[in-house]
């Protein structure tokens, strides 16, 4: 492995990879202002133009274990210039589509892409001084989360104000511009796991599993979760991740080291992360609607989509000024330490989005408190991935704890619109969401949030490396394991 980059070009490599992670989030965030519009945009029916959103979806959870695989066999460097040419292809398809096929095909493209910030994140470990390693990891990994709290004010003042077009052309630019920095700022570091070979049955398998898993999640309530069509999806994404399973615990060189994953300190964290995933998804995805619905109701705040986009933006803010204070209290404490701080903080959020929904300064608050926490979070279940495996599958194993924060998100999205599509009232011939409707969102959010604390406090101490030290301890390396025993 290359020694570390003095701390002036490792500098460069956090800021790039920081702004890489956030472009990824923007570009998932780009079509919510335009969700309302797409069915005219795109000449079609709203539920073939729903695709738009869901396709992205699929392809990002499909992709990113995959290319973090192939990153720690070709090169992190290679995969992340890699995922940037479908960002750009994809932006453009976009930017030019005319109907709803075109418009998927770039949307689907783009969520190729989304495999960049757990290669950076891994990437970290190799170039950068450990005693800056903490924070760099927490700021490249909440990037995420700043980029779709400030995306979404800034895509919906385009969108108010520009032709929709803008946006994809704009995309293509930041994508292109991420190219750039990448090819000039990002050391080309040796594979982890060069020599071993792609293991093309698992990626299909987990494809197939994976894919059948988030449609039955993302339409079920569309389809009917008693339709002879989910059910039927449920089923085949368990057999097909069961084969999958008994494949990679098989075969050479797997895609996921399944027995890595079953190390009490991965497993746990990953357990927690679809958790946290959850309970990040479900504020975002109450607030917006609280503050858009019309006063008439008496609890909505009769925002527009760009208000509420500025109202939602300074919780963005806060993740950003908070990522680099959990590296430093990872440093101090562990990085279980500042996770279960983090998720309490969530928990906290919620408490305060219960007393304060009322008006658009108490949903800012909450809104600011919860992101805080999720910038703790976000940065510490990394940190903790990393000192448990070896650094031969540093990339892998970032981007299926990616995976498992993705799975919570979904769910969280399922249920949560759940939640309110059956809470509702009636107005004026008019079905909304019912007061308690939201509160009882928001009761479940904070829920989810208690449940993640408990179950980061059973996460196995680290032994002996430190939280993000160069080389996992015996228990986390077969290698150090074998010497030691």
């Amino acid at each position: 492995m290359d020694a570390p980059q003095p701390a002036g070009r490792s500098g460069g490599v956090v800021a790039t990879l920081a702004f890489a992670g956030t472009v990824a989030a923007v570009m998932q965030t780009l079509v919510t202002p335009l969700i309302a519009e797409l069915p005219q945009i795109l000449h079609t029916s709203s539920s073939n133009a729903a695709w738009v959103i869901t396709i992205t979806l699929l392809v990002a959870a499909v992709c990113v274990p995959i290319s973090g695989r192939l990153g720690d066999l070709l090169g992190k460097r290679r995969m992340l210039l890699a995922c940037s040419v479908p960002l750009v292809l994809g932006s453009v398809v976009c930017a030019m589509a005319s109907s709803v096929v075109p418009m998927i095909v770039g949307r689907g493209l783009q969520g190729m892409g989304m495999g960049m910030v757990p290669l950076g994140i891994s990437l970290l470990r190799d170039v950068v001084p450990k005693e800056r390693l903490s924070s760099s990891i927490a700021l490249v990994s909440a990037s995420m989360g700043i980029g779709g709290a400030l995306g979404l004010p800034i895509a919906s003042a385009v969108a108010q104000y520009a032709n929709w077009r803008v946006l994809f052309w704009g995309s293509a630019v930041l994508a292109l511009t991420i190219s750039t920095l990448i090819w000039f700022l990002i050391p080309d570091v040796p594979a982890g796991a060069r020599g071993q070979r792609f293991d093309v049955p698992g990626a299909l398998g987990l494809a197939t599993g994976l894919v059948c898993l988030l449609l039955a999640i993302s339409k079920g309530a569309e389809w009917g979760w008693t339709s002879a069509t989910t059910i039927g999806l449920f089923a085949a994404s368990v057999v097909a991740l069961l084969v999958w399973g008994l494949w990679e615990l098989r075969t050479e060189d797997p895609l996921v080291d399944l027995r890595t994953t079953a190390r009490p300190r991965v497993l746990i964290t990953n357990i927690a992360s679809l958790f946290v995933g959850f309970g990040m998804y479900a504020g975002m995805l109450i607030a917006p609607q609280l503050l858009q619905f019309p006063e008439a109701t008496g609890y909505g705040l009769g925002q527009s989509m760009l208000a509420a986009g500025l109202w939602m933006a300074p919780g963005g803010v806060m993740m950003m000024l908070v990522s680099p204070l959990g590296g430093k209290l990872t440093d101090s404490r562990g990085p279980k330490f500042t996770l279960i701080c983090g998720v309490l903080v969530i928990a906290i959020g919620y408490g305060v989005a219960l007393l304060l929904m009322g008006s658009a300064w108490g949903l800012m608050v909450f809104l600011m408190v919860s992101s805080s926490g999720v910038g703790l979070a976000y940065g510490a279940m990394p940190a903790l991935i990393m000192s448990s495996v070896p650094l031969s599958e540093t990339a892998a194993a970032n981007g299926f704890n990616t995976l498992m924060r993705s799975l919570g998100t979904s769910v969280g999205a399922a249920v949560i619109g759940a939640v309110l599509s059956q809470l509702t009232l009636t107005t004026g011939g008019y079905t909304f969401t019912s007061e308690d409707g939201f509160r009882t969102g928001l009761m479940v959010g904070c829920g989810v949030a208690v449940v993640a604390v408990v179950i980061a406090s059973f996460i196995p101490a680290v032994r002996g490396a430190a939280a993000t030290g160069d080389t996992p301890d015996a228990a986390a390396s077969p290698e150090v394991a074998a010497v030691k025993g």
